[in-house]
């Protein structure tokens, strides 16, 4: 019961963060940045890629929760796509960047900086979206086996991928919260969540 109460919390708070104009204008901000990363992205075999522009997504999810970090996730996607197209476009690679957005703000959302916390993150999002839902999507993309299109993916995910990417979120996020970035937002959350309304 606990459980379910602070969980519907979690996401009516998330929800309200998109009423508050510093929130709209982070967001602009961290668009524009992911924008801009995702145009230096290199594409490895058709089946993954090295980039930097999941980064700025990750820290909406952290600072404004997973229903903002949801619909932020999936218009960045689509924007993406647009500017620096890479294979056809298949909107089960958009439900992907929405579901680890979810996840992410689910793990990160209102809560401090934790290695464990990145890592258990990264790990069920390698596992879940990218292994599973990730490798569904490219095998119907390009006509591969589901098990075989997998077999590509597994090594680059688990061994290149997991912890590579938790590395470099966990040293970033540590950083802007040492800079004070995050205490910004979250003193803003507190207040409003002490405020009658």
């Amino acid at each position: 019961m606990f459980f379910m109460k602070k969980w519907k919390e979690t996401l009516i708070e998330s929800s309200l963060e998109l009423k508050k104009l510093r929130v709209l204008t982070a967001l602009a901000v961290m668009g524009a940045l992911s924008l801009a990363l995702k145009a230096a992205d290199v594409d490895i075999g058709g089946f993954a890629s090295i980039g930097f522009a999941g980064i700025p997504n990750q820290v909406v999810d952290m600072l404004f929760g997973p229903v903002t970090g949801t619909l932020f996730g999936g218009a960045m996607d689509i924007l993406k796509f647009f500017i620096k197209p890479s294979g056809a476009f298949h909107f089960g690679y958009t439900f992907n960047a929405m579901l680890a957005a979810f996840i992410y703000g689910c793990f990160y959302y209102k809560r401090p900086v934790s290695f464990w916390r990145v890592l258990a993150a990264k790990a069920l999002i390698e596992v879940v979206v990218n292994l599973g839902f990730g490798t569904l999507w490219s095998a119907q993309l390009y006509g591969r086996a589901f098990l075989a299109a997998l077999k590509l993916r597994i090594g680059w995910s688990l061994f290149i991928n997991w912890p590579l990417n938790t590395a470099v979120f966990y040293l970033i996020a540590k950083g802007l919260e040492k800079a004070g970035v995050f205490r910004l937002f979250r003193k803003d959350q507190k207040a409003a969540s002490r405020s009658p309304m």
